[in-house]
């Protein structure tokens, strides 16, 4: 393919994609596939001549859409939103153009100063105090992560690494598998798995601390574990408190940093706050005071690419001492090392993250925030909690159903009054008729179901449509219980 037939190509690709997020809504949502049902529609090896664009784009709608989930369709109400919209994929296929592996300033200047100005940007969206932002020379600053699971492992290896060195500089005969030992870090009990597969994968004692009657961490449980573990000679060093929808991904609570947050810095213990879903909406100031007491925290992160419209991958983590991380993933082989290293002008993001190579990530954010600017991204958000709350309403007519939690952001959770096995029949029955999607969860001993706001182009007609869907299969699902 040369340039000339990218570009016709390109633009007949642009207007597939356009046609598929337009016709979107006109496609089941989930797929009718079994496992296995792809290997049989290709070849087994790869050809050996050039197939022509014309074959890959039909086979694109043969073989690849049937098993598609839809996740930008209307009707897509599980886990949580995963962002979309056209600047970001624009800035995507710019991305890809432009091709750099951004892992030092000297591997591409624009790609490491324009994230670190949109993380700056990002920050004062957020109202974050200034010692996580970068600019004017502070010691923190942010950095784009895969995912809010990547900067979770980063905290805590830049946690371990740092009370590693601390208690070696204390008491230089202790060895660092003494030390690893005793290590124990704590994140509420609606943690997301992600935290524990960090624990497991930092080689460190996990503990889950008991929520209270909203499914939220309180100082006084986290105290106590404190007291017990201090007492049987562990070493406390990180705690992750899942504000919103990281650790309760289950329910959008969220734990109490004000309460939280001076125990852990009055303990010397690493506070890294997770809103991932949540974090989109502290962009409104209606919204801003669930992330009260991120002063208190050593680091902070929520995903663009699932609520603000720039497409995935976009974690936007932020420090207060950027140098936490670089001591501990900071490696210089002669290869990578430039001139302007060291001169305090610019950062290197290899040193902030796991895998040296980065994508131009920034850009998407760049595009996004200049397009739709603030207040769109604020009517976005607002558009999305209105809908959720619009269904709660919904669901508090019907003398059937309940809501488990307080409704807070665009997450609704809800069951039918009654048994576990009335509601997994329930969600049973909704997914197998393909017509909307959702997922469950536990909220202690109860079977919930889970209604998210995800899409774009969702609107108040399919909230309605989706309740009127559930309202039928509910009564066929009572109808039976009875017979």
């Amino acid at each position: 393919m040369n340039a000339s037939e990218f570009r016709r190509r390109g633009k007949e690709m642009v207007d597939y994609m356009a046609n598929y997020m337009e016709g979107i809504e006109g496609r089941q949502v989930y797929p009718d596939v079994e496992p296995g049902y792809l290997r049989p529609l290709i070849p087994a090896a790869a050809p050996q001549e050039p197939d022509t664009f014309e074959d890959i784009i039909n086979d694109v709608e043969k073989i690849i859409m049937p098993g598609v989930t839809h996740w930008h369709s209307p009707y897509f109400f599980a886990y949580f939103p995963t962002a979309s919209s056209y600047p970001a994929m624009l800035a995507d296929m710019l991305c890809g153009a432009i091709g750099c592996i951004g892992f030092s300033w000297a591997a591409s200047p624009a790609c490491t100063e324009l994230e670190t100005v949109m993380m700056d940007w990002l920050g004062k969206m957020l109202e974050l105090p200034k010692a996580f932002l970068n600019e004017k020379a502070g010691e923190g600053g942010g950095v784009i992560q895969g995912s809010a699971s990547e900067a979770t492992l980063v905290a805590l290896l830049a946690a371990r690494t740092k009370v590693i060195h601390r208690l070696q500089a204390a008491s230089p005969e202790l060895t660092q598998a003494a030390i690893m030992e005793k290590l124990v870090a704590y994140s509420s009990d609606q943690a997301h798995s992600s935290v524990e597969r960090a624990g497991l994968i930092g080689g460190v004692k996990l503990k889950a601390i008991p929520s209270d009657g909203n499914f939220a961490m309180r100082a006084s449980a986290l105290q106590e574990a404190l007291e017990r573990d201090k007492a049987a000679g562990l070493i406390p060093f990180f705690a992750i408190q899942m504000v919103a929808t990281l650790g309760t991904t289950t329910c959008c609570s969220f734990d109490n940093l004000l309460e939280v947050g001076p125990i852990c810095n009055k303990e010397d213990i690493w506070l890294h706050v997770d809103a991932a879903y949540a974090g989109s909406a502290f962009i409104c100031p209606e919204f801003r005071h669930l992330l009260n007491g991120v002063e208190f925290a050593d680091s902070f992160n929520f995903n663009p690419h699932k609520w603000l419209l720039v497409n995935f991958d976009c974690s936007a983590m932020w420090v207060k001492k950027r140098t936490d991380l670089t001591g501990a993933f900071r490696l210089d082989p002669t290869y990578l090392k430039h001139s302007h290293q060291d001169s305090g002008l610019i950062t290197d993001y290899r040193h902030w993250q796991i895998p040296l190579g980065r994508r131009f990530r920034s850009l998407k954010m760049w595009f996004v925030f200049r397009m739709y600017g603030v207040k769109g991204l604020q009517a976005y958000i607002r558009k999305h909690v209105q809908l959720s709350h619009e269904f709660e309403s919904l669901v508090r007519q019907d003398p059937r159903f309940e809501i488990c939690v307080e409704v807070i952001l665009g997450l609704v959770c809800f069951r039918l009054k009654g048994s576990n096995k009335v509601n997994e029949a329930l969600l049973q029955r909704i997914n197998s008729a393909k017509k909307i999607h959702l997922v469950p969860c536990h909220l202690r001993d109860k079977f919930v179901l889970r209604f998210a706001i995800c899409s774009r182009t969702v609107e108040s007609a399919h909230v309605q449509r989706a309740w009127e869907h559930i309202k039928e299969l509910a009564a066929d699902v009572l109808r039976a219980e009875r017979e």
